[in-house]
């Protein structure tokens, strides 16, 4: 622990010392190159250039703001915390892989896919609690040492594995490629020497394995092929013996010049192929059922076999095309797609993680397991059990930022729903903890020594802050503060004049003259607030009646003109011919802000900004490092 704090200490002395501080607002040093990047990116997006002069004051602005975001408590929101960490996971996810790791993975998935392997296995389930899984691996343990000491592999497999081909092929999945089965499996098959069996591995969700090793063979390109299929699954002999003749009469009409792909559309059994002409598409080695395959292979492009019997009925089949096995580049994205969907791709990860975790001493204490397990072990029930677990001060690891205790793993599965084994859940809960202390000081072991990292970081943590904070201040109040734009209005009234009178108030709009003409009589008989207008009227006239609200001036609109400025009757709009007045007038000047509300929000954003500005300079403090900025200028 004293090493890692040394280091540390270490890194940030020595970059405090190349990245001075070019000021201080309110009592928060900003560094050198926290000013230098944002200063170099502003200008790339601006017209004309700002001198650093010019530049210094924006700079002193936007950090006052933030400032007072900090102090509103902004940075301590849930919907704070929850964005910028989510930005933090995303940006500092390529600084937590090992590159290494990646290209190593990614070499020898290709240099897999030049080998086939004929293997065998026996598989048991994970089991549904830790000390399920822990039995189901010892057992499957045994059946190894007892094949190792002469039982029959095949005979085992029939006895214990839960694969239910192993009742008819004893365990043998023939030849496999790369990229073909679950990526522990793979491992195992390639890793494991010719005649020899694998340790037991764990596939989840699968179950556990052993993988006997039979035969290695190059790998060939993809083949492409297509056939013609008479199905004799399920069949008497007698009705099988008929699908054979009915092949054999297609073999005859191929040889005789037939077309296969029309033979295949109108003969082939295979419902999946049959409509694309039989064409099965490329396809490489242990795809196809033996006999298949090696018939496929065994053609020139064009040629087409003899009628042959595989365990789903008779085949034609015409070899089309051969394709070789692709280069590392044609191969890579493919092989990277692969990896995205299976453990591959959070092993640059881990390892970079297990690697930072060795580097700073970082260890999980055994004995602290252990007496979880015994706690939980000795509990009547699940809730004695997290009450004492929680209760425990056991050390399971130590980081420099904090210790992650038995209590603290205890304590996220008390927020967990029903868990179905307490074991099982600490060592899942506790691989998270771990993961997520070590992501937290790489992160910030990152934030010191990057400065490309820390900037971008610092940005976009800012630019949050900022954002907030501005609505609350400027944006919002200047769009929806009703009294604030009253305000300001009543206080600048002379400057929104208008240059001639305008029309205030609604229109109702009716598909016919007598609807409109019912309308019309209904209001002058009651009394309904403009605010409700829209609503009342619709329920009484359905669709046939519609209002809007109308602040316009003459020359704007040919129904306002016609209604309030003597213009000839407008047009009809769509299916409304007939309209009307309702509480109008006619207005020399704007009466309030809402009749000049675009126009005004604008000048009363501007008024906010610059009275918070002044606010700002006067509640923050702020110290300028002049030397260090005219260092960056020169």
């Amino acid at each position: 622990m004293a090493a890692i704090a040394a280091a540390i200490i270490s890194a940030t002395a020595a970059t405090r010392q190349s990245d001075p501080v070019v000021m201080t607002v309110n009592g928060k040093d900003i560094k050198q190159s926290e000013f230098e990047y944002l200063y170099k990116k502003n200008n790339l997006q601006q017209v004309s250039p700002q001198t650093i002069d010019e530049y210094v004051d924006m700079f002193v602005v936007y950090k006052l703001k933030v400032a007072d975001a900090e102090a509103a408590g902004i940075d301590t929101t849930a919907s704070f915390l929850d964005e910028f960490n989510g930005y933090c996971a995303e940006l500092s996810a390529p600084y937590l892989r090992d590159s290494i790791v990646e290209k190593r993975l990614v070499d020898e998935a290709y240099a897999r896919m030049y080998t086939s392997r004929c293997v065998s296995h026996i598989l048991l389930p994970l089991g549904n609690t830790l000390d399920e899984r822990e039995a189901n691996r010892q057992r499957l343990d045994s059946i190894r040492s007892a094949i190792l000491a002469g039982a029959d592999f095949g005979e085992m497999a029939v006895k214990y594995s839960i694969d239910r081909s192993a009742q008819r092929n004893h365990g043998s999945m023939g030849y496999i490629k790369a990229n073909m089965f679950p990526y522990p499996f793979e491992k195992a098959a390639y890793d494991t020497p010719v005649g020899e069996i694998s340790p037991v591995i764990e596939d989840a969700p699968y179950g556990y394995h052993i993988i006997k090793v039979v035969d290695e063979r190059p790998a060939v390109g993809d083949v492409s092929a297509r056939h013609i299929l008479k199905l004799t699954q399920g069949l008497l002999p007698e009705e099988a013996a008929v699908k054979k003749a009915q092949i054999d009469s297609i073999a005859t009409l191929l040889k005789n010049g037939a077309d296969f792909e029309e033979l295949a559309r109108t003969e082939s059994e295979d419902p999946g192929s049959a409509r694309q002409g039989g064409n099965l598409g490329f396809f490489g080695r242990g795809v196809m059922v033996p006999e298949f395959e090696n018939a496929a292979y065994s053609l020139q492009p064009g040629e087409v076999s003899e009628p042959f019997a595989t365990a789903y009925g008779y085949h034609i089949v015409q070899t089309l095309e051969y394709k070789p096995l692709p280069t590392l580049d044609e191969a890579r994205k493919d092989i990277e797609a692969v990896m995205a969907r299976d453990e591959r791709s959070k092993l640059p990860q881990k390892e970079f993680l297990a690697s930072l975790r060795s580097e700073c001493g970082v260890n999980v204490s055994e004995a602290a397991v252990a007496e979880a397990n015994s706690i939980i072990d000795s509990a009547a029930n699940r809730a004695d059990a997290l009450a004492a677990l929680q209760n425990s001060t056991a050390l399971l690891a130590g980081f420099p930022a904090h210790d992650i205790r038995v209590s603290d793993v205890a304590s996220r599965i008390a927020g967990m729903q029903q868990t179905p084994d307490l074991k099982l859940a600490f060592k899942q809960e506790l691989d998270d903890c771990i993961d997520e202390a070590t992501v937290k000081l790489a992160r910030t072991r990152l934030t010191d020594t990057n400065a490309d990292y820390r900037n971008l970081v610092n940005e976009y943590r800012d630019g949050i802050l900022l954002f907030e904070i501005s609505n609350r201040r400027v944006w919002d109040r200047s769009s929806n503060d009703v009294k604030a734009q009253a305000d300001y209005f009543n206080l600048h009234r002379a400057d929104y004049a208008w240059d001639a009178p305008r029309f205030k108030g609604y229109v109702v709009f009716a598909t016919s003259d007598s609807v409109a003409s019912e309308a019309k009589g209904y209001l002058a008989l009651n009394a309904v607030g403009t605010d409700s207008l829209a609503k009342t009227l619709h329920d009484r006239f359905g669709r046939d009646v519609k209002v809007e609200r109308v602040l316009t001036a003459k020359g704007e609109n040919g129904i306002i003109d016609n209604i309030a400025f003597g213009g000839e009757k407008a047009a009809p709009v769509g299916k409304w011919v007939a309209w009307f007045p309702y509480g109008h007038k006619v207005l020399e000047s704007p009466e309030e802000a809402s009749d000049v509300k675009a126009s005004l929000a604008g000048d009363l954003q501007q008024q906010l900004e610059a009275d918070w500005v002044k606010e700002l300079r006067t509640k923050y403090k702020v110290k300028i490092n002049k030397k260090a900025i005219k260092k960056i200028q020169n």
